[in-house]
């Protein structure tokens, strides 16, 4: 470690840089190897049935697994056992996903085990990197959602919060891309088809969630009225554990997916008449709710599969926490004291109307007390600021599906009205814009307004999303309860995307930082001492193109294009959506490629621009969008007269696993979407962390990574919010700029030629009428600043030292994204829960 003194002039001699250590630099403990040896070797033999000899890397990978649960699962026993001995409050994070990728790498690293089993292995003729690819990526989620989920998840456990991380198993989880030609193909992620061995089945958990039927109103003895739901439809609900391990492996908490069935899976008098499907099709209809996640809802059947889903999973979850609570508490009343439930965007939002059930019908509460314990008891962090994003449904499927909880929602808006009226007295357009049933739309049940009337805290997860959402979305609301929308900004978890990610950046952090630096984050800011430093920027690259073989090499093996490890990667990674604005990306491709072919001669910056996301399988423009990538990287690839200058590449089936890839090797990161339309973002973050510099606008996060590593640092450019809005007020033609921008038109005129669909010239005809006449998402409007902008990275790249000084400063800068701060801020102002103490750093700062 580098020992500077206080009268230090702010440069390090060459040869003062320590050496490049290894992760683990104790000695490491035999009688520890022989046991990880000994226990995987019989795991090998009593859980898989194999002999070392016979054994498949599959099979030793799922040996190695078993091992290490079992000691997470000694773990996770005595963090169970002291919270409740503790009688703490607990943590329900309900979320419809959690894309928590490979879990193998990951745990090893947080127990502090990763060097043992690496060497153990090694022992028994075994790679750790080789089983590490064995294991599937659990596509539980779709993207940012997922992922800020799974990050959550890891720094709950991390801080020592008891919680329990609540979805669905489902069977496929995302869909699995395959570029065919171009186009995206999905096939189902079978990420189940080996097993899991990180779960735990419990089959003493089980629930029963009802759907359909009628509601009667029963009065009894007393005279209480009181309403009776006899359902339809009874579906039973499976859990299944898996341990999230906390960093040094002091916490471990669960996440419980939940696995449907029917109650009876065969319907013997049916089959033997001979109908032998029909003797199964009730389970078959049961078990479709956990088959695929977000099924296609274009179509009605697809539409009352999603609600389903989401009921599903909402009524196991609080039945289940409801027991746990009874079972430690006995009291009902006292649940806000000892639970506090946290919806993850409008999904969960029925829990709302479930608690209420659950507390009125099952436990007999007054409907007054059982409204204040709800309200206490549930928060709901929102995700859109795209009204359409805010998930509404069809009254007449939500009465057909949820007989009951409609008339609860009913009953909640009936008394939300009258706040409404009390506070604005007149105004019928106030209380329509509140009510929790929009008229003006087919009449349609609001989950975002269900979620937010019925939780005691609203957060945005960024600093400028919460402040639009109080103007946007829920601005009336907002109006109508005052105070109860809160920031907190989204973070993402060190551990996996610097530390597992990106061990030769952590090796060279902990060089000048101390290894205190891996609990501590803010320790971070000790890079920025050796910014300027000649040999410590050398290092700097050095790591960095290490990852760029890396990647590079990958991109030879699936798309079979060479790629120079040396030319700016210039990488945009996320889902694929028209307010993303993968399309301002790929235009600005298309301009930059007829200017090198107009002068090949020139000293162009070598660029490798690389892409990878999915988009939903009903979002045809989006697919088209991706089409237009690849046939754009067709020609641009194969055109030898501009010198492999640019290089265009589309990674197909984006996951965490390949994220963990790029994001350390990438120079440019791509955070372009529609001012005022993107929540918050964590990619900005993981890409920033590892080195890469931003280009954005000022969206999102952009602005607190912006504000955090300093204007110098990050390329911004485009419209902001307000002027989008503007714009968009004065109509979505975009012909005046595109008459004012010769590098604009040329490149919407060559998409609309023909230039790179030769085979179907017409195909790409609708991407250029938008971009000329229907411009919402501003891709015409911010071309040219876009375009601009990206030739100032040009020329901060041709600097070298300057973008390399930039680049540490951005690692070192970004402590605060930590998602360990932001479950910190979470726990002492929302869910009031204590944490482990840490030190934490400034979230605001003006930084050079």
């Amino acid at each position: 470690m580098v020992v500077v003194s206080s009268a230090w002039n702010g440069h390090l001699p060459v040869q003062s840089l320590p050496e490049k250590k290894s992760s683990q630099s104790a000695p490491l403990d035999e009688l520890a190897l022989a046991e990880i040896k000994s226990a995987i070797l019989a795991k090998l033999t009593l859980a898989i049935g194999k002999e070392a000899a016979h054994a498949t890397k599959h099979d030793w990978y799922k040996a190695s697994a078993l091992a290490l649960r079992d000691r997470i699962v000694h773990r996770w026993l005595v963090s169970e056992k002291e919270s409740y001995d503790a009688g703490r409050k607990r943590v329900y994070y309900l979320s419809l996903e959690f894309l928590i990728g490979r879990l193998f790498t990951d745990s090893l690293n947080n127990m502090g085990l990763l060097a043992q089993f690496d060497a153990a292995l090694g022992d028994l003729g075994v790679g750790l990197n080789d089983l590490r690819k064995c294991e599937p990526d659990a596509a539980l989620g779709n993207g940012g959602l997922g992922r800020l989920a799974a990050c959550f998840m890891e720094s709950m456990a991390t801080l020592e919060i008891p919680a329990y991380g609540y979805g669905i198993r489902y069977d496929y989880g995302l869909f699995r891309q395959i570029i065919n030609h171009g186009w995206q193909q999905e096939f189902p992620d079978e990420w189940l088809s080996f097993g899991n061995p990180w779960e735990l089945q419990r089959p003493e958990v089980v629930y029963q969630v009802k759907f359909g039927g009628h509601v009667d109103q029963v009065t009894d003895a007393k005279g209480y009225t009181r309403a009776v739901w006899t359902p339809g439809e009874t579906v039973q609900a499976i859990a299944y554990d898996t341990p999230i391990v906390g960093w040094r492996g002091e916490h471990v908490n669960a996440l419980r997916l939940w696995s449907a069935r029917a109650p009876d899976p065969l319907l013997i008098d049916v089959f033997n008449t001979g109908d032998y499907l029909g003797a199964t099709a009730h389970e078959a209809r049961a078990e479709a709710i956990c088959k695929f996640l977000y099924p296609n809802d274009e179509s009605p059947a697809g539409r009352e599969l999603r609600l389903r889903q989401e009921y599903f999973f909402v009524s196991a979850s609080l039945q289940d926490l409801i027991k746990r609570h009874l079972d430690s508490d006995g009291q009902i009343r006292n649940l806000a004291k000892k639970a506090a439930i946290q919806l993850n965007d409008t999904h969960p939002s029925l829990a709302v109307a479930e608690l209420m059930r659950l507390l009125v019908d099952v436990h007999g509460l007054r409907w007054d007390d059982a409204w204040q314990i709800t309200v206490a008891t549930l928060s709901y962090t929102n995700h859109t600021l795209l009204p359409e994003a805010l998930e509404t449904w069809p009254l007449d499927l939500f009465q057909r599906t949820l007989p009951r909880h409609l008339e609860i929602i009913y009953r909640i808006n009936e008394v939300h009205l009258g706040l409404a009226e009390a506070r604005s007295p007149g105004d019928i357009e106030f209380r329509a814009s509140v009510s929790l049933i929009d008229e003006k739309a087919g009449r349609r049940v609001r989950m975002g307004h269900l979620a937010f009337i019925g939780s005691h805290r609203v957060n945005g997860v960024s600093a400028m999303h919460s402040d639009l959402m109080k103007e946007t979305v829920f601005h009336d609301l907002n109006f109508l309860y005052p105070g109860r929308i809160t920031n907190k900004t989204n973070g993402i978890t060190f551990r996996r995307w610097l530390t597992l990610a990106n061990p030769g950046l952590t090796e060279l952090v902990r060089s000048v930082a101390g290894d205190e630096v891996l609990d501590d984050p803010t320790r971070l800011e000790r890079l920025e001492a050796f910014a300027g430093d000649s040999a410590f920027q050398q290092q700097f690259r050095s790591v960095k193109h290490r990852n760029k073989v890396a990647l590079a090499r990958l991109i030879g093996e699936r798309n079979n294009i060479r790629i120079d490890p040396s030319a700016l990667f210039d990488v945009q990674i996320k889902r694929i959506h028209e307010y993303k604005r993968q399309l301002l990306n790929v235009l600005e491709t298309i301009a930059l490629y007829q200017a090198i072919k107009d002068e090949p001669n020139r000293d162009w910056v070598p660029r490798v621009k690389i892409f990878a996301g999915k988009a939903a399988a009903s979002y045809r423009y989006a697919k088209l969008i991706i089409k237009l990538i690849n046939d754009v990287a067709e020609v641009v690839n194969n055109d030898a007269s501009i010198g492999g200058k640019l290089k265009v590449v589309f990674l197909a089936d984006y996951n965490v696993s390949l994220a963990e890839v790029i994001i350390p090797a990438a120079d440019l990161s791509e955070q372009i979407s529609t001012a005022g339309m993107e929540a918050s973002g964590t990619g900005n973050m993981k890409l920033a962390l590892n080195g890469a510099l931003t280009i954005g606008t000022l969206d999102g996060a952009n602005i607190e990574i912006r504000d955090l590593v300093g204007p110098k640092n990050i390329a911004i450019f485009g419209m902001e919010a307000l002027e989008v809005v503007a714009r968009r007020a004065q109509g979505l033609d975009a012909t005046d700029v595109i008459n004012r921008s010769p590098q604009l038109a040329n490149a919407i005129r060559a998409i609309d030629s023909g230039v790179f669909s030769p085979d179907d010239r017409a195909r790409f005809a609708s991407v250029a009428h938008a971009l000329r006449h229907l411009d919402h998402y501003m891709v015409s409007a911010d071309f040219d600043s876009y375009y601009e902008a990206q030739r100032g990275i040009d020329a901060r790249w041709r600097a070298g030292s300057a973008w390399t000084r930039a680049g540490i400063l951005n690692v070192a800068r970004m402590a605060w994204f930590s998602s360990d701060r932001t479950i910190r801020e979470y726990a002492e102002e929302i869910w009031n829960v204590p944490t482990k103490p840490a030190t934490q750093p400034s979230p605001a700062r003006q930084a050079g």
